[in-house]
């Protein structure tokens, strides 16, 4: 869309510069990332930045008001509740589908999580594009004005809380296993903070400890929470030593709560021009006629699990739990990254972290998706280059 940065890009391209790149990334950790990284930035111009910063704030400003948690209790109840709740989400991230309407580009509310995403990679991928293409010095994937180090204070700051870094670890189900490795293996190697397994957590009391790489038992006070409960809800196999549930003395960094406060739940209570008609199907007072505009998605997962694209009013009655899902109006995604072949989909998932004393979270930066499929995802989008995920630039 910056037709400055996208025309050199395209002009600087080759096959042999991506596998480069994809090489150098791999070559960090002996480790090959198993989703598909795009062959391109997106070079996002200031017209659409401004436009992604108003929507954002209009979310945060939702958040923000006076009985958003009671408004969201019932998050809470239609799913479980953890104790010692923060005051507010540490981690914000804002999904925005990048849209055509009455023939004018506007980006489009999708998605909204109080849950981390891939900080580290985005800040090393970004790092490593503009290694491979100096020219793209001039941009930064950072909002207000960050430098790269003020970044990782930030983030660093909203994990570890100022704890010794071996009192904090990473809690995921089966780290190993999980398509978000990458963004683990930075998080040790750049705040050194170690990735522990839950089923090899143990309790003692009401302290949680785990064995380091010697063998040695260590206190655990601050959880980086990457679990997903619906995940982990599936996982009947695994045997645990605590449960999520109990009173602990730790401190989390993204309290779970807020996963399920800010998700999809708030989605239909979002009225505006960058937001989307959303139906919780408990409200849902007839089926619509014309079904092939609408997606049916539950509102708790994760990575589009349980989303229906071609919905069928059978679909919809056969729901059980209809406070559990949601029927949304589809949006018509424009192509508008140019590439060798035709033009790509971009959805943009902007970053935020809300300090521990700070009045409203701070955007820090982004996530972008690139898709030729009819959906933005894995699934849609097999077997297609220039696809994937990237980081969004802007001029500094």
């Amino acid at each position: 869309m910056n037709p400055k940065y996208r025309q050199q890009f395209n002009d600087n391209f080759t096959t042999e510069k991506y596998d480069n790149f994809i090489d150098d990334i791999t070559s960090d950790f002996d480790y090959k990332v198993t989703f598909r990284i795009g062959e391109t930035p997106f070079f996002i111009p200031s017209d659409l930045k401004k436009q992604l910063l108003e929507a954002s704030q209009e979310v945060i400003s939702f958040i923000q008001k006076e009985g958003f948690n009671e408004l969201t209790n019932k998050a809470l109840e239609l799913n479980r509740k953890v104790p010692n709740e923060d005051s507010h989400t540490t981690f914000l991230a804002i999904d925005f589908g990048i849209c055509e309407e009455d023939g004018k580009i506007i980006p489009k509310l999708i998605e909204v999580q109080g849950f981390p995403s891939l900080y580290n990679f985005q800040y090393n991928l970004a790092e490593k594009f503009q290694n491979h293409y100096p020219f793209l010095s001039n941009l930064t994937p950072f909002f207000n004005g960050l430098s790269k180090e003020e970044y990782l204070q930030i983030v660093e700051e909203a994990i570890c809380n100022n704890h010794p870094k071996e009192n904090v670890v990473l809690l995921e189900i089966e780290p190993e296993k999980q398509n978000t490795k990458i963004d683990f293996y930075y998080c040790q190697r750049d705040f050194g903070v170690p990735t522990v397994c839950i089923t090899d957590i143990i309790k003692k009391g009401n302290q949680l400890f785990y064995n380091n790489s010697k063998g040695k038992e260590i206190l655990i006070k601050r959880i980086y929470n990457r679990v997903i409960f619906d995940e982990l809800d599936l996982r009947t196999d695994l045997k645990l030593n605590f449960n999520f549930s109990d009173e602990l003395d730790v401190e989390w960094a993204g309290h779970p709560n807020w996963f399920f406060r800010i998700s999809k739940f708030i989605l239909p209570y979002l009225k505006g021009k960058y937001f989307i008609e959303t139906t919780l199907l408990s409200d849902l007072k007839e089926i619509p006629t014309d079904l092939e505009n609408y997606v049916l998605k539950p509102l708790f997962s994760f990575s589009g699990t349980g989303v229906i694209f071609h919905v069928k009013p059978g679909d919809i009655e056969s729901v059980k739990e209809k406070d559990l899902y949601i029927l949304q109006k589809k949006v018509n995604y424009k192509p508008i990254i140019q590439s060798p072949d035709g033009k790509v989909k971009a959805e943009v998932r902007l970053l935020a972290v809300w300090k521990k004393d700070a009045p409203s979270p701070t955007l820090v930066t982004n996530l972008v998706r690139l898709s030729r499929g009819e959906m933005i995802g894995v699934k849609f989008n097999k077997d297609k280059d220039w696809v994937g995920g990237t980081v969004g630039m802007f001029e500094k």
